[in-house]
């Protein structure tokens, strides 16, 4: 006979983005890790960008039933800006998201533990030839402005949000609901073969500020979030900021005109990554 425990509500989809967000960041990292104390030996840009985009299917599919797998405060803020997630939720996913990306970083970090003392000698430093930091975290090229990685950081959410919205809109060309996590996949692999190069494509607040705060915290210190002249700030509020861009052009572009709705539909309310409604 199973034996099941049943959380509240609230709290199963808290464990279900800490889950699908650690399932992502896994994944992600140790694509970064190999390749990077491998010197690319067992791993390059594309497998690093692959790494990523199944990271993100297979946190789709570890929790899409069950929270939407946003795995992503900006697609969290996203839906909550245009009314499809309650506000009341938003600490929460952004908390198990957060932590998820934590645990995950702390968890690679044990993995390649010895190859990281013999890759840097056991000597952490953030930038450089021997810097590790951007295993975890993102920083700028050396050639690149603040300003303009503001606007990669934008944009690139942008893309990736208004993508998510168009993927999971009833009243267009959706896929097929078990589909839908290996488009979303997709989605992130093209985004980082496309726009990786200025600054590593975070798109996502908790996939850079957990990482950062682990390696603060396991050697690295402060200069994590001063290096490249205080980037840290970037891909957190550049994200937020092209997500909700992304989510109000796709609306205001594509979903606002669609015909009467098809009575035998739901309409073209985009609950969340899965369509699964949250509003509970």
């Amino acid at each position: 006979m199973a034996v099941r425990f049943r959380l509240p509500q609230l709290m199963r989809e808290a464990a279900a983005e800490f889950a699908s967000t650690f399932i992502l960041l896994t994944f992600g990292i140790a694509s970064v890790a190999q390749m990077v104390l491998s010197k690319s030996e067992f791993g390059n840009f594309f497998s690093v960008n692959f790494g990523w985009g199944i990271g993100v299917m297979l946190g789709c599919y570890w929790a899409g039933g069950i929270s939407g797998a946003h795995m992503n405060p900006a697609v969290t803020l996203a839906f909550a800006v245009v009314r499809r997630f309650p506000w009341k939720k938003v600490p929460v996913y952004w908390a198990a998201q957060l932590l998820g990306a934590f645990v995950a970083s702390a968890c690679v970090y044990g993995v390649y533990y010895d190859a990281l003392n013999a890759f840097d000698g056991g000597v952490r430093r953030v930038l450089g030839e021997k810097g590790t930091a951007g295993i975890w975290a993102t920083y700028p090229q050396g050639y690149l402005s603040t300003g303009n990685g503001f606007g990669d950081q934008v944009f690139g959410t942008a893309l990736l949000v208004g993508c998510v919205f168009a993927i999971i809109d009833k009243n267009n060309n959706t896929p097929d609901k078990g589909a839908t996590p290996v488009i979303i996949g997709l989605t992130v692999f093209v985004i980082g073969a496309t726009f990786g190069y200025n600054c590593g494509y975070a798109i996502n607040p908790a996939r850079d500020l957990g990482p950062r705060l682990f390696t603060a915290m396991a050697g690295w210190g402060a200069e994590v979030f001063t290096a490249g002249d205080h980037w840290f700030w970037v891909p957190i509020v550049g994200c937020f900021l092209g997500a909700v861009l992304g989510a109000l052009a796709y609306i205001g572009l594509i979903e606002m005109h669609h015909p009467e709705d098809d009575p035998s539909k739901p309409g073209v309310e985009l609950e969340n990554i899965t369509i699964k409604s949250n509003h509970e």
